[in-house]
């Protein structure tokens, strides 16, 4: 009788830096310690009842099998209206929109769809934990360039020197994740100018969009769409999740022109194929309610604020929270330990998660800065802030 091998054969890790991310580690040290997790991104609040009702609607009657490949033209439709209302760019809604399965695929696509093996693409650090396996993903070379410590500026002089000819793309996120800064316009028309001699694609990665605070100071979201120079090269991403309370649906959208937007469809319909039929016609038809959207900047900014008065009660120094729904705060004052490490402690012994900046460096750059997460119900940022009275 012969012996049948269950030998697994051994694989090349196509990403052999890629580990258990802080975000799983410190989710499942708040559970272990029920600890108030204020380190992951989303809200512990409910959307709407109105959009459930929406989405539950178009599944009773009967929309429910595959839609076309770029999303259904309402949704489509939907959103090039709000770009255009709210940035003034036309859009064509039957070659220039995509709705795709999140912000994170979308990103990826687009990546996939542009970058061929050598090809570099910049990002600015600190920056979300897809871009840069998104990038290695395609055979990309990834050029990483900080922005300014401290401030989270970005440093248009040590851009400009990074790139090259063989920069095919660079990265850009506004309002940003994880500091909290916001583009200006002069921040964009910079941007603008630097690429105009070059042939370097963009990808702005919008999704919070709709959380710029202090409208009073004249501050905006300043979409690239609103600067016919980088809209021209661009993929603007945004989420729906992000903007509706919905992360866990994970729909969200791409606009580019057609020509780019061509390409980026021909890997969209073979990594994902389309999006969930009854979300995008509930979405389609909650996205009549203007409001929804419009009023989130005083949503998020009243708890920001709320956040912002428990914190100035403990030694955190807080930097400036502009946008997303994060603060961040410096901890020089509070403790010696390197980030990482106090994110441990403050879960273990203080009894609320947070998430150490240094995570969002490829070099774990440590400035003794750590992120909060503000989209949570009063009740826990509450019950947070009265554990971390103790500092």
């Amino acid at each position: 009788m012969n012996t049948v091998s269950e030998r697994t054969p051994q694989l090349q890790t196509k990403l052999p830096a890629v580990g258990t991310t802080i975000f799983s580690v410190m989710s499942s040290l708040a559970a272990e310690n029920n600890a108030v997790n204020l380190g992951q991104g989303f809200p512990d609040f409910e959307c709407d009842p109105t959009l459930v009702g929406a989405v539950t609607d178009a599944m009773t009657r009967g929309l429910n099998q595959y839609p076309p490949m770029p999303g259904v033209p309402v949704l489509r439709q939907a959103v090039a209206a709000k770009l255009l209302k709210l940035h003034g760019r036309s859009y064509n809604a039957n070659t220039e929109i995509t709705v795709t399965a999140g912000a994170t695929q979308a990103i990826i696509t687009a990546i996939l769809a542009v970058v061929h093996p050598g090809d570099e693409v910049i990002v600015l650090e600190p920056c979300y934990d897809s871009y840069v396996p998104n990038i290695e993903l395609a055979g990309g070379v990834v050029v990483r360039v900080p922005l300014v410590p401290g401030t989270f500026r970005p440093d248009f002089d040590k851009i400009s020197a990074a790139m090259t000819s063989k920069t095919r793309a660079i990265l850009v996120n506004s309002p940003h994740n994880p500091s909290a800064t916001v583009w200006t316009q002069a921040d964009m028309l910079k941007l603008q100018d630097l690429l105009a001699p070059t042939d370097v694609l963009l990808i702005s990665d919008e999704v919070y969009e709709h959380m710029v605070f202090d409208a009073d100071k004249g501050r905006i979201h300043q979409s690239a769409a609103r600067f016919a120079g980088l809209a021209a090269r661009a993929f603007i991403v945004s989420s729906f999740g992000k903007t509706y309370h919905v992360t866990g649906w994970k729909v969200g959208y791409v606009a580019a022109p057609a020509a780019l937007m061509a390409e980026f469809r021909k890997v969209h319909q073979f990594n994902v194929f389309t999006v969930n039929t009854p979300v995008q016609y509930g979405l389609a038809s909650y996205m009549a309610n203007e409001q929804a959207y419009l009023g989130l900047p005083a949503f998020y900014q009243r708890k920001r604020d709320l956040f912002r008065a428990g914190l100035a009660n403990t030694r955190f120094k807080m930097l400036p929270s502009e946008g997303s729904y994060f603060q961040c705060v410096d901890i020089s004052d509070v403790s010696d330990l390197n980030e990482a490490d106090f994110c441990k402690w403050l879960t273990t012994d203080m009894g609320v998660a947070a998430i150490p900046l240094s995570a969002f460096y490829g070099s774990g750059f440590d400035q003794r800065v750590v992120r909060f997460c503000f989209a949570k119900k009063d009740d826990t940022l509450h019950a947070a802030l009265a554990r971390l009275a103790g500092l």
